[in-house]
């Protein structure tokens, strides 16, 4: 079997940019001193792969802490997102605050999964091929995330990726890449008989855009009508996004394995939002519609 040249080659990174040779993780590796962590935005160290026991489901320390400041900061900017950023203090400065407690928790919930489970896709079939995989946050793209959502009210973030070292071939890494996306396709599809059970038994589907409290009164069955609406939406978005063929994008490494696979799946993701665009008809649609059939 002929071996792909650039086997020996480690994709660029997002954070530091260039390439590199990679490292191979089947020889020793001796692994640089860790960095300590001085506060939630210090610089995480970006240690060489080390050799680990484990199966394709281990984790190590210095992954689950990068992965935890990752969706910790990931939840504040979608906190920030869903009051408005600053422009929510015109509602006074305790009902932004409250806004941004109350939707942290469903933002937890319904977006969390799309950026965790996305990277995890990646990591698991990146070590059933053999590599080294572990997700590492980038400190900078999860400060500008932040300060993006709390000032402007939007959310723009790079809150890290699943580093991948190891001997692969073209396939093998279209494989890996397009790991995370089909994760984002799964939930999507997944959240659409989820949600509708959700509003059959919460009736949620009625309390849509109403504030989480009115009048001292905590409307729960919004909090659960956007959940099932941020679910829906991040993850499509999330896996749209991600099939992009642009820079550091998975959409790269498979339209450059099989270019009818990256267009099946790009298109496959894009139909809700140009039905969406173009009909009165969108998932939240067809979850409503399903919720009513009892």
């Amino acid at each position: 079997m002929v071996r792909d040249p650039r086997a020996d080659i480690i994709e660029p990174s997002p954070f530091t940019g260039g390439r590199q040779k990679i490292h191979r993780v089947h020889a020793g590796q001796r692994p640089l001193p860790n960095s300590p962590v001085n506060s939630f935005f210090s610089v995480m160290s970006q240690t060489q792969p080390t050799l680990h026991k484990g199966g394709i489901w281990h984790f190590s320390d210095e992954e689950k802490k990068h992965l935890l400041y990752a969706t910790a900061a990931f939840t504040l900017a979608l906190g920030f997102l869903s009051a408005q950023g600053l422009r929510g203090l015109s509602s006074g400065l305790s009902s932004w605050v409250l806004q941004i407690l109350l939707s942290m928790p469903i933002m937890l919930i319904a977006v969390g999964p799309a950026f965790v489970l996305h990277e995890i896709g990646h990591k698991i079939i990146a070590k059933k091929n053999g590599c080294w995989a572990e997700f590492r946050a980038d400190p900078k793209g999860l400060q500008f995330g932040v300060l993006i959502s709390l000032f402007l009210g939007v959310l723009f973030m790079a809150p890290g990726a699943v580093m991948v070292a190891g001997l692969v071939t073209r396939r093998q890494n279209g494989h890996i890449a397009i790991a995370g996306p089909m994760v984002n396709l799964g939930l999507f599809v997944i959240g659409i008989p989820l949600g509708a059970l959700l509003f059959m038994l919460t009736n949620a589907q009625d309390y849509s855009n109403l504030a989480y409290l009115q009048d001292g009164t905590l409307i729960w069955q919004s909090m659960v009508y956007d959940g099932v609406l941020y679910w829906i939406g991040a993850n499509l978005i999330l896996g749209i996004f991600n099939m992009l063929p642009f820079g550091p994008l998975d959409g790269v490494k498979v339209k450059d394995w099989s270019n009818g696979v990256w267009w099946t799946l790009f298109l496959v993701l894009l139909s809700p939002v140009v039905i969406y665009l173009t009909t009165p008809y969108s998932p939240m649609t067809l979850v409503i519609w399903l919720s009513n059939l009892v």
